[in-house]
């Protein structure tokens, strides 16, 4: 089972939380990882974040990355948007 956290703080403190589960291992991970965003995304009603270099590279090394005010297009009203993928 492929398990990602998303989250939003705002100034030090979770404002909201949930956990997107993935059961379908004929994707690839990439996949899993797009999808489970897309679903927090969705759960959040957020647009998409952008994947920017400093984003994916964090991402890669640490299965954890922050998304700010730099990888949204519209307006936020939140520190930022953070996703972590707690099982694999």
């Amino acid at each position: 089972m492929f398990r990602m956290w998303g989250k939003l703080m705002k100034d030090n403190h979770l404002v909201k939380d949930t956990v997107a589960v993935m059961t379908d291992y004929s994707r690839s991970r990439t996949q899993m990882v797009f999808d489970s965003l897309d679903s927090i995304c969705y759960e959040f009603d957020l647009e998409k974040p952008i994947w920017l270099e400093s984003s994916v590279k964090e991402f890669q090394l640490h299965d954890k990355v922050r998304f700010t005010q730099d990888n949204f297009i519209e307006s936020i009203d939140f520190d930022f948007l953070e996703i972590q993928v707690i099982e694999e």
